[in-house]
């Protein structure tokens, strides 16, 4: 299964990379780039070693793709994201997750005015591996669960590197397997359900600045609240990512991550993930 997923993650990448490429030759309206990052972390430890301690490795990897549209007063930024990580303890038989993420963000706008454009949004996240809680039960999968989110609204768009969109009608789609909910509701859905439909407002920010040479912050920011029950408690999804550059293939990198949605878990989820590894933008 693992295979399969991510065979069809690169030869959907490979085709739109292709696709992309040629796009550019002809129109010179489409600008892309990539990222393709490797980290590692590892710690060791032997017998005599009184300090404490387990010896463990990681590893982790991540694609993020943008092939954004320009022409006359017309926009349309896309975003791809793969992420997907592996942790392994001494003497522990299962190896852990520390990161499983597939996502496509796409945002289209039409100039109103300075900054300010007309701008419909389109938002996928899903994961791609099986993940299980401490205790081993199996909590998700591939497509369980997934989100869809879609809706009309204001675009404020200073550069390419600062952006805020803001949807007061927006429509989220929330879909997990029916073994979830065989006994008690899953992710918002219902027992006995599959799905899970909201409706309400949606704002998504991102800002990525260069702090001093060679080391950039990248931030992203989405809030949603469902109109329909509990409009108050704001779905929270944060994400930081620092890339320090040692030249031009080898970085330390920075991944921070922080989400609240009560309909998951009643409380705050945050995943951090550092280490050192081979860089490559395309």
């Amino acid at each position: 299964m693992k295979k399969s997923v991510f065979t069809l993650c690169f030869a959907f990448l490979a085709l739109a990379i292709q696709a992309q490429e040629k796009v550019n030759d002809t129109t010179k309206v489409w600008t892309k780039k990539g990222n393709i990052s490797l980290l590692f972390n590892q710690s060791a430890y032997n017998q005599e070693w009184l300090g404490g301690g387990t010896s463990n490795v990681a590893g982790n990897f991540g694609l993020n793709y943008d092939f954004n549209y320009k022409k006359g007063e017309v926009v349309w930024d896309n975003k791809f994201i793969l992420a997907y990580g592996l942790s392994k303890i001494k003497g522990e038989p299962v190896t852990a997750k520390t990161d499983d993420r597939l996502e496509l963000n796409s945002l289209w706008g039409k100039k109103a005015s300075n900054n300010w454009y007309y701008s419909a949004f389109f938002n996928f996240k899903t994961q791609m591996d099986v993940g299980y809680n401490k205790s081993g039960d199996l909590l998700s999968h591939f497509f369980s669960p997934a989100y869809f989110q879609l809706g009309p609204g204001m675009l404020w768009k200073k550069s390419d590197n600062l952006s805020v969109n803001i949807a007061p009608a927006t429509s989220k789609l929330i879909i997990v397997h029916k073994h979830f909910t065989d006994l008690g509701p899953s992710f918002g859905v219902q027992q006995g359900d599959v799905t899970r439909f909201e409706f309400g407002a949606s704002v998504s920010a991102y800002y990525k600045v260069n702090i001093m040479t060679n080391v950039s912050v990248e931030n992203r920011l989405n809030l949603y609240s469902n109109y329909l029950e509990k409009p108050k408690n704001v779905d929270v999804d944060y994400q930081m990512n620092v890339v320090m550059k040692i030249n031009k293939y080898l970085t330390a990198n920075i991944a921070l991550q922080a989400i609240y949605d009560d309909n998951a878990i009643k409380g705050t989820q945050i995943r951090e993930v550092f280490g050192l590894g081979a860089n490559y933008g395309f």
